[in-house]
């Protein structure tokens, strides 16, 4: 059950993430995806080294950990396809 809650985390941060920076996106749903699970980790991740807490599941902290996450894996993605 938690990968399938990673995935559909993982979509509503990719897609939310490509609502915040409009423009010309490299890749389509499933790199957003990816991007957005991926963003989902990195933003657990850094929060939990921060001390911001971690990904934990749905609820508000989370989300928008995976949402900076998947902003900040999406610029890196943008400046490496240029």
């Amino acid at each position: 059950m938690e990968i399938l809650s990673w995935i559909v985390m993982g979509l509503i941060a990719g897609l939310l993430a490509k609502f915040i920076m409009p423009g010309k996106h490299p890749g389509g749903l499933v790199v957003t995806i990816l991007i957005g699970i991926a963003g989902a980790f990195a933003g657990g991740f850094i929060g939990s080294f921060l001390g911001f807490g971690a990904v934990t599941g749905f609820n508000i902290g989370s989300i928008l950990l995976a949402i900076g996450g998947a902003v900040l894996l999406l610029m890196l993605y943008r400046a490496m396809k240029k």
